[in-house]
């Protein structure tokens, strides 16, 4: 028996309690990005539009629906980095996307420690497993179908050196099950972790 569908259009509302898109495209990895204001004002907020794009040269994007403070400071500077949220930082990721002014540091805020970068300006999470340092390739804005632009940035850059942690490495493979990646799901505070529960093998036809 085939399922009953709902359907419905976009552009005149899904008629549901909550917009059921972001459920559907996920779990999402999250964008945890640190940049820094010209006058050297640190930021950390999480973004759940984010992904990696490329290979060579690897890129990684996120989308800012609203040009935050986070895209003003890498328009500005050029730079960021990304830092992996796992399940033991999930409290204070959270904390991180708290509204406050340009001048508040969202790493104070969550009692995060901010660690040098070695190739750009813009400090990473100590407490992370993983960081992207990353320099800006491109920043669009984006637009719908009828050509009308809308309020969010695409922001795209090559990550141009990588830390992880030893420990994360089982054999020079990155043990992403062991990393404990958390991922945004649907509805108004949905999350999901990563863990061997959830790992299973299939390789590409020969």
């Amino acid at each position: 028996m085939l399922d009953a569908i709902h359907f419905y259009e976009p552009r005149s509302g899904h008629r549901l309690p909550h917009d059921p898109f972001n459920a559907i495209v996920g779990p999402r990895p999250i964008g945890w990005i640190s940049s820094r204001s010209p006058a050297g004002s640190l930021n950390l907020a999480p973004y759940s539009f984010f992904n990696a794009f490329n290979y060579t040269p690897p890129i990684v994007g996120f989308a800012s629906v609203g040009y935050k403070d986070t895209v003003r400071n890498i328009e500005q500077t050029g730079e960021f980095a990304w830092n992996l949220a796992t399940r033991p930082l999930a409290e204070a990721m959270n904390q991180t996307c708290a509204a406050v002014p340009p001048e508040v540091s969202e790493f104070e805020l969550a009692g995060l420690t901010p660690a040098p970068s070695r190739v750009i300006s813009v400090p990473r999470v100590q407490e992370s497993p993983v960081s992207f340092e990353c320099r800006t390739t491109q920043i669009v804005q984006l637009q719908g179908a009828d050509g009308v632009k809308v309020p969010t940035w695409l922001v795209l850059g090559e990550v141009v050196a990588v830390h992880i942690a030893e420990r994360l490495l089982k054999n020079g493979v990155y043990d992403t099950a062991g990393a404990e990646h958390i991922l945004r799901g649907g509805g108004p505070g949905d999350y999901f972790s990563v863990g061997p529960g959830q790992l299973f093998k299939m390789y590409r036809p020969a």
